[in-house]
């Protein structure tokens, strides 16, 4: 069996504390943030036939804000 290779290089940005919550939000549509991002790309630089991703309820947000904060809390 071959090692996991991906087809294309991983790229670094930084973002904050809201990367968690935009990884909720991803999980509640189904999808990862890699995803979600390529397809905000797309859309960005318009390629034929991109839209704008589905977003998540804010109550998918708040929550993973709140637990976060709750989990910061306890250590």
């Amino acid at each position: 069996m071959s090692p996991n290779v991906p087809k294309t290089p991983a790229r670094q940005i930084r973002i904050g504390e809201t990367w968690y919550d935009f990884d909720a939000g991803a999980k509640a549509m189904g999808t990862e943030r890699a995803a979600v991002i390529r397809e905000l790309i797309d859309w960005y630089i318009r390629e034929p036939g991109a839209k704008l991703p589905q977003r998540p309820d804010r109550d998918v947000v708040d929550a993973a804000r709140k637990a976060r904060a709750a989990q910061e809390a306890s250590e």
